[in-house]
């Protein structure tokens, strides 16, 4: 997840425009928890671009499996690891077990501060989504492995603005706090936009849009669902192209709302109905199609 800054009224880093929102009634997007795992999209190694590949089509157990031999030894590939069979869960609801076997690897690897603040941010990632998935209710767990990732983490640390993401995560579904995810979704857009992390904006958009989709602003929230569709296609993230298409269509006029949704339910089947957590959302699409 070319990143251009969201603007905050006169604020470079907020994705909306400075007019007046008109109150409508508009539908809630889907609540589905659209996480990313791995912050950044790999590099040119040629061991990053073939877990990239793997990882974007949804083959995130052959993505870790690179990876283990790495792992054993290597604080960062044990995080990394671990990160892509936590993504794993949130976007199949199983392979829970594998994700907390591999995180605890990648916390007893833990030698500073960067590294334990990682794997408590990734401890409270796979928190979080098991609550809101309804696996288990492990919020206060998720609460605790973030705040303990927030003291850890300098501010300028790189894995900074994916917390922030997830902080936003827990204040609007957890906490329903929408203010408080707004602001938190801001950082890690403005984090990214300065690291040139793509694949994040990709989620921050989109989640920055949804929360004006809730607000009855349908232009803001379109502009932030485009853009993050626009990003997930250019970077070939294919396994998360079918909830920025639905996403979109939540805010879209009838017409082009029925055509995205058409394009997210074949997108869906093409990828062995994953996520899983999209088929509610799609049941129309997908039956008419």
């Amino acid at each position: 997840m070319a990143d251009t800054a969201m603007p905050e009224s006169a604020d470079p880093v907020d994705p909306v425009s400075s007019a007046d929102p008109v109150p409508v009634t508009v539908p809630r997007p889907a609540s589905a928890p659209d996480i990313p795992a791995l912050g950044t999209v790999e590099g040119d190694d040629p061991l990053d671009r073939a877990v990239w590949r793997l990882r974007s089509r949804g083959c995130w157990d052959d993505a870790a499996a690179l990876l283990e031999p790495h792992a054993v030894r290597h604080a960062p590939s044990a995080l990394r690891r671990a990160a892509l069979l936590a993504e794993r869960c949130v976007f199949t609801a199983t392979g829970w077990a594998a994700a907390e076997d591999a995180l605890r690897t990648a916390e007893a690897l833990a030698a500073d501060d960067d590294e334990r603040g990682g794997a408590a941010c990734e401890r409270g990632h796979l928190a979080y989504a098991a609550t809101v998935l309804g696996v288990r209710d492990r919020a206060d767990e998720a609460r605790s492995a973030l705040g303990r990732a927030a003291a850890l983490l300098a501010p300028a640390a790189a894995g900074r603005p994916l917390l922030d993401f997830r902080r936003g995560l827990m204040a609007e579904h957890v906490a329903d706090s929408p203010d408080a995810a707004r602001a938190a979704y801001r950082r890690a857009h403005a984090g990214a936009t300065a690291r040139g992390d793509s694949l994040l904006l990709s989620f921050t958009w989109r989640h920055l849009a949804g929360l004006a989709l809730r607000d009855g602003e349908l232009a803001e929230a379109r502009h932030g669902f485009a853009e993050s569709l626009r990003i997930r296609e250019e970077l070939g993230f294919l396994i998360g192209t079918a909830p920025a298409l639905a996403a979109l269509a939540d805010a879209a006029p009838e017409g082009d709302a029925d055509r995205l949704r058409a394009e997210a339910a074949r997108l869906f089947r093409l990828m062995g109905g994953v996520p899983t957590w999209l088929a509610d959302h799609l049941s129309t699409a997908v039956t008419a199609t």
